[in-house]
């Protein structure tokens, strides 16, 4: 067999696998998600600058971007946009999520370009590249949610061992800092750390963040 059919069948078969885990973070999410009540959407989360309700706008906005994406009209900014929560929040992030999942699976090639305008204006990714940032996004919102709820949060081993990888790969530096950034700084995850706190680590989420007792933060980005 020719060396490249040999390496596109590969890439085929390790995007199907992406493809199947980056759906089980996002379904992971709903089923949080789910658990939303409107007297929640005040409450502080560990994205300092948001409480849940920014959090929730900033989620939804990010599948109706990745999906744009994912169709060939990811360049288009207005589909990025973070917009106000409607009536029934719970629903609208349901419905995002299930669109991007379409709009993931029914991409044919793991080269298919795609214009991601929050990462680069000049440049377009990978579909097998974008859906890796995307599914970093939702294994540390789900966890994000979870501890914001006060839930449990176990995402699967070989999701975890998927995501390990992607959110090493994510360039770390001052410009987390910045206010609209989704992540912090890395911090040290210890020697004996488990795979998902080496997760949250890397992207600058300390596993031992509690809700404080009182009041919440401004929610600049909601």
């Amino acid at each position: 067999m020719p060396t490249n059919i040999a390496d596109a069948s590969a890439a085929h078969t390790d995007f199907a696998r992406l493809r199947r885990l980056h759906a089980q973070a996002v379904r992971d999410s709903v089923t949080l998600i789910r658990r939303v009540t409107p007297g929640d959407l005040s409450r502080p989360t560990p994205c300092s600058a948001w409480t849940l309700a920014g959090l929730l706008a900033h989620m939804t906005a990010q599948h109706h971007g990745f999906a744009a994406a994912a169709l060939g009209k990811g360049q288009d900014r207005a589909q990025w946009t973070v917009r106000p929560l409607g009536a029934d929040p719970v629903r609208e992030y349901t419905a995002a999520a299930e669109g991007v999942l379409a709009a993931f699976a029914a991409v044919e090639r793991p080269d298919q370009a795609c214009a991601l305008p929050e990462f680069s204006a000049t440049r377009t990714f990978p579909a097998v590249r974008a859906i890796g940032f995307h599914l970093i996004d939702y294994v540390v919102h789900g966890w994000d949610v979870a501890r914001t709820l006060d839930l449990a949060y176990a995402p699967g081993a070989e999701l975890l061992r998927a995501a390990l990888p992607i959110a090493r790969a994510v360039p770390d530096g001052d410009f987390r800092l910045a206010p609209d950034s989704a992540f912090r700084p890395g911090l040290p995850a210890g020697e004996e750390a488990d795979t998902l706190t080496q997760i949250l680590t890397a992207l600058g989420r300390s596993p031992h963040w509690h809700r404080p007792e009182h009041g919440t933060p401004d929610d600049g980005r909601s």
